[in-house]
């Protein structure tokens, strides 16, 4: 029972009946609380050819460039999430055109669903979580300073199908897990 009337909550580890895996469970009333991988959403927006980057103001790898991407909210879909965090980022409104690519980065515990889109006008500026933004061209995109291992495959799957629709949505390079340094 409950200290004082207070219910404790999910604070035991057990493996609920019927399941694989340890939970955290409360011990009072059984519930089970399931800890589920976050959705990440974002886009890889262009204007003539040239593609929308974000330097990050915030960490993790603050200074590094990227595309406007985060977290799924509540009650939206990864094609408005994704809008929002272009707008977040940005300052960029965008048409969404097809989905890219759904990463799995397993260390994080994170599916990242990224699409492939056309900013509606070139004017944008950094948002509350962004340094700089630039449109760059295809040779110039700075490599070095990417900040994550999903924005390189996204902006190198975006390369492969630029001119191609109704593809097959891309995953994980081959051995690629989306860690920071090579598996080892």
């Amino acid at each position: 029972m409950a200290e004082q009337g207070k219910p404790k909550g999910p604070s035991v580890r057990a493996v609920p009946a019927g399941d694989d895996r340890e939970r955290l469970v409360c011990p009072d009333c059984g519930f089970v609380q399931y800890d589920n991988p976050k959705v990440v959403v974002g886009v890889v927006c262009t204007w003539q050819e040239r593609i929308l980057l974000c330097k990050r103001a915030i960490n993790p790898r603050r200074g590094f460039w990227t595309m406007p991407a985060g977290y799924l909210e509540l009650n939206e879909s990864t094609i408005e999430g994704a809008r929002r965090e272009a707008w977040e980022e940005a300052r960029a409104r965008v048409e969404i055109d097809d989905l890219l690519a759904i990463y799995n980065v397993r260390r994080l515990s994170q599916v990242q669903i990224i699409y492939r889109g056309r900013l509606v006008s070139p004017e944008v500026t950094p948002g509350p979580e962004t340094a700089e933004v630039a449109l760059v061209p295809w040779l110039e995109i700075p490599w070095d300073a990417i900040a994550f291992p999903t924005v390189r495959w996204a902006l190198r799957h975006y390369d492969e199908m630029r001119e191609l629709s109704g593809f097959a949505a891309r995953t994980n390079p081959l051995g690629e897990s989306g860690d920071l340094l090579p598996s080892s």
